[in-house]
């Protein structure tokens, strides 16, 4: 028994509501179960109870025994002297306030259902597999997994969005910088993610402003910065870039990034730093006001339309500096594209909305239009349940693994509430 079923068992009222009675033998009547406290102090505040036909307007404090009240050191703290009922699993002695009066003692095992007990148990038994509910996870109805999923997603936005608030406080609203840092991050994809970010952080953006129309200067600031001139490499473009970026250093007073490495490692040539960095120059020299391209975009197929490009020239026959190779267009992929979208465009869409006070309809719209993400993760859940069609519900499916499987989180969980109310 944890508390975090006793919590879900006051807050959704699952125990019987008539003819309780404290330890002490008072008549309850519940008016109001309170609402839940995130903070410090009490579970639940604002609560309404009835006791011996009193009306109580306070706290509600919740343990599995009441001897924990003592564990917890309750009674040397003032916060808990408002607490009009104590809510247990076991009476194992009864808790005072700091003027010595009784705070009345709710038991609630006598008044939960034996099903609702069992489904739990049998939740909790299993909590060392993959996900607690692997063996019942087929059981819940596709409604209800599909209600939890929408709900999760906009969960993940909110989880998105704090970095991203941080970073527009830090640069008083520059949603064009901000913009820029995320999509450099998911440039990176995830094996150079916090390498871009890194890299697109070590200048000021308003020289990355500045040097938009030329793709050369651009591509001379971010190869430079990050290390990639550092070679010893012949032939002409190579060396304009060198030139370059030591007239731009000079100028805005660069600072190279130190102790650092972009990782070519086991990542396809088509993914390797030096080709999405290129087509990241591109991206931003094919449209001047990209942010504001990209908010105004309420369709799919618009933001692909503006977020697929092309790298520079010296790119469709080079992976690297040093290596030629066969002449081939590395355009970004409809694939990476949609990667891109997934996370840093429709996170920043979101903090924009909300900013402005709009809905989030084209973004749940959007989401819907693009296919499902192929991961561990979801391949794993899909081998439960084929549930992830779309990039909601892989997006969704992340959140549910890393925020409530993971933490054994089932009383939270809308697909955990599904399965502990079965016939209950």
């Amino acid at each position: 028994m944890q508390e975090d079923f006793l919590h879900y068992v006051w807050l959704h009222k699952k125990f019987a509501l008539e003819s309780l009675y404290t330890t002490q033998n008072q008549s309850i009547l519940i008016k109001s179960v309170g609402q839940p406290n995130y903070n410090s102090g009490p579970d639940f505040f604002n609560a309404q109870i009835y006791i011996e036909d009193q009306l109580w307007v306070g706290t509600v404090e919740i343990h599995v025994q009441s001897s924990d009240w003592y564990v917890h050191h309750h009674e040397k703290d003032p916060a808990y002297d408002n607490v009009i009922l104590h809510v247990v699993w076991t009476h194992t002695t009864e808790v005072f306030r700091a003027d010595n009066s009784v705070v009345p003692t709710l038991v609630l095992e006598s008044f939960v259902h034996s099903q609702l007990l069992k489904n739990y148990t049998a939740l909790k038994k299993n909590k060392d597999q993959w996900i607690p509910c692997a063996s019942q996870f087929s059981k819940v109805s596709d409604f209800e997994i599909s209600n939890w999923l929408e709900r999760l997603y906009l969960e993940r936005l909110e989880y998105k969005f704090k970095p991203i608030q941080i970073q527009l406080l830090k640069t008083n609203q520059d949603w064009e910088a901000v913009m820029f840092w995320q999509l450099a991050r998911a440039f990176g994809a995830k094996v150079n993610a916090e390498e871009f970010w890194q890299l697109a952080k070590s200048f000021p953006f308003s020289v990355f402003r500045k040097i938009q129309n030329n793709p050369l200067y651009m591509e001379a600031l971010l190869f430079g910065q990050s290390g990639l001139l550092d070679d010893d490499v012949e032939g002409p473009y190579f060396r304009d870039l060198v030139i370059t970026y030591q007239f731009l250093k000079q100028k805005y007073e660069l600072t190279k990034l130190e102790l650092f490495s972009l990782k070519f490692f086991r990542l396809r040539p088509p993914n390797f730093p030096t080709i999405r960095l290129s087509q990241l120059v591109q991206l931003y020299h094919k449209n001047t006001h990209l942010f504001s391209k990209l908010m105004q975009a309420n369709t799919y197929d618009k933001l692909q339309q503006i977020l697929i490009c092309e790298t520079s020239d010296f790119w469709r026959s080079h992976y690297t500096f040093k290596n030629t190779s066969i002449e081939k267009t590395k355009r970004i992929s409809k694939s990476f594209a949609d990667l891109l979208i997934i996370n840093a465009v429709l996170p920043m869409m979101y903090a924009y909305r909300l900013f402005k006070g709009v809905d989030q309809d084209a973004i749940i719209s959007i989401i819907k239009t693009i296919p499902s993400e192929k991961n561990n993760i979801v391949n794993a859940f899909n081998r439960l349940k084929p549930i992830a069609k779309t990039a909601l519900d892989s997006q969704a499916l992340i959140q549910l693994k890393s925020n409530y499987c993971t933490q054994v989180k089932c009383v939270q969980c809308g697909i955990g509430s599904a399965l502990l109310n079965r016939n209950a």
